[in-house]
């Protein structure tokens, strides 16, 4: 029996009750969202799976994790820091946001802090292009937007999140 199906077997058949059985391939977000849930990501063989369960091809559930920018398929920090860079965004400074934040924090783009605290993510169009640069937090309090940021502001953002959580290379 597969990872996912034997973890998590109630909760799949709660969410396949849910629609049609001509129409159970509606299911894949939400298997997605169970699939990510425990580990902030999508493990590897978790896309077959719910191909299987699904009756689709692995590619066409990676697709939607490749898409969405609340998918992951590679573990993070405690906080995903996702930025716009869409053309919109750019025109007002969030290619240079980007640059200037990921230079105080000694990483690159797709890249995790040293303390596992903060990674930092390039994506596309979050709605607001009027308020860039803005991003989207993605951590264990759920998700929030930050509009018409600075680098200085982030900073001090991330500061407040290192005094509340634990040092993560001490949970290793």
């Amino acid at each position: 029996m597969s990872d996912l199906l034997s973890k998590y077997t109630k909760e799949i058949q709660k969410i396949l009750d849910k629609y049609p059985p001509e129409r159970k391939r509606s299911a894949v977000m939400p298997l997605l969202f169970l699939a990510q849930r425990n580990e902030g990501y999508i493990r590897e063989g978790a896309l077959s799976e719910i191909g299987e369960i699904l009756d689709l091809q692995e590619t066409e559930v990676a697709t939607l994790v490749g898409f969405y920018t609340l998918f992951h398929d590679q573990q993070a920090g405690s906080y995903r820091i996702q930025i716009c860079t869409d053309l919109c965004c750019a025109l007002r400074g969030s290619e240079e946001f980007l640059t200037g934040l990921c230079e105080a924090l000694e990483i690159k783009p797709g890249e995790t802090t040293r303390d596992g605290l903060v990674t930092i993510e390039e994506v596309k169009c979050l709605a607001a292009c009027d308020k860039a640069p803005m991003y989207q937090v993605q951590g264990e309090a759920g998700i929030s937007y930050h509009e018409n940021c600075t680098v200085e502001g982030t900073l001090e953002l991330i500061s407040e999140w290192r005094e509340v959580t634990p040092d993560q290379e001490e949970l290793k």
